[in-house]
């Protein structure tokens, strides 16, 4: 079956996906691997876009089953591509069109560059590949022609190290609230309050958000904190919701909410 590993690794990954939006959000279940992409100071442990998004992709019209990606990527490094551009080639595969695409890349250490990838699309998954849409690609650090591949094979823990670099590379989050996500103890929190200050950090409001925590014992604390904030992020965060976050139990001055991260 053509693409047969790459399909499974994606429909593993829509799987993971709609077991966090059910669960993860809810607070019916742990937080998977944290799943999370930080927007903002405060935000977010979140849902990968890509595999939200993503549907069935095959880089490569006719690469026979041997690898999880083409020849020449095997085990190169992870990056996040922002689509720029899309068009079809004129080649299709059992009905599923080749795609152009052309991304602005993003690497861990903090290397922006322009490169192409041409992936078998399933048609019922083209809106998914449009300008804007961030997908994970492997490249090769070095090569000068311009190519990457849809990193279709990445562990999820892989691609969401890579995105959480790469917003630390560009100054999104600091290594502080990194630490906080990564090692940082979970618990819940109700939003007591939600006010713009008018201030726009980059294309973000700068909020003020009380919060009521409970810790794990069931003892409480409140904090207010000054963020800026992602669009996406402010109608989950609404007075009276109930959030869950993380901190770190030795210094609660600051926390990181687990939200839904729009694609």
């Amino acid at each position: 079956m053509f693409k047969a590993i790459n399909v499974i690794v994606i429909i593993a990954g829509l799987i993971a996906t709609a077991v966090y939006v059910l669960v993860g959000l809810t607070g019916q279940g742990p937080v998977p691997w944290v799943n999370g992409w930080m927007a903002g100071p405060i935000l977010l442990l979140s849902i990968l876009p890509f595999t939200a998004t993503l549907g069935r992709l095959a880089d490569g019209p006719l690469r026979e089953l041997k690898g999880m990606v083409p020849k020449g990527f095997e085990n190169t490094p992870v990056a996040i591509g922002t689509v720029v551009q899309v068009s079809r080639t004129g080649l299709s595969v059992n009905d599923q069109p080749q795609l152009e695409i052309l991304f602005d890349v993003d690497t861990m250490d903090g290397q922006s560059f322009r490169a192409v990838a041409r992936s078998l699309v399933d048609i019922t998954e083209l809106a998914a590949v449009v300008p804007g849409a961030m997908l994970p690609v492997r490249y090769r650090p070095g090569s000068t022609d311009g190519r990457v591949v849809i990193a279709v094979d990445a562990p999820q823990a892989e691609m969401q190290a890579a995105f959480d670099r790469v917003r630390l590379a560009k100054g999104l989050v600091t290594p502080r609230q990194l630490q906080i996500a990564e090692q940082g103890v979970e618990g819940r929190a109700v939003v007591l309050g939600l006010t713009p200050t008018g201030d726009i950090q980059g294309d973000r409001a700068v909020m003020d958000i009380d919060l009521r925590i409970t810790r794990p014992d069931g003892s409480v604390f409140d904090l207010k904190q000054r963020k800026p904030m992602d669009a996406s992020a402010v109608p989950q965060v609404q007075p009276g919701m109930v959030v869950r976050v993380r901190y770190l139990p030795h210094d609660e001055s600051e926390v990181v909410i687990l939200t839904a991260l729009a694609p």
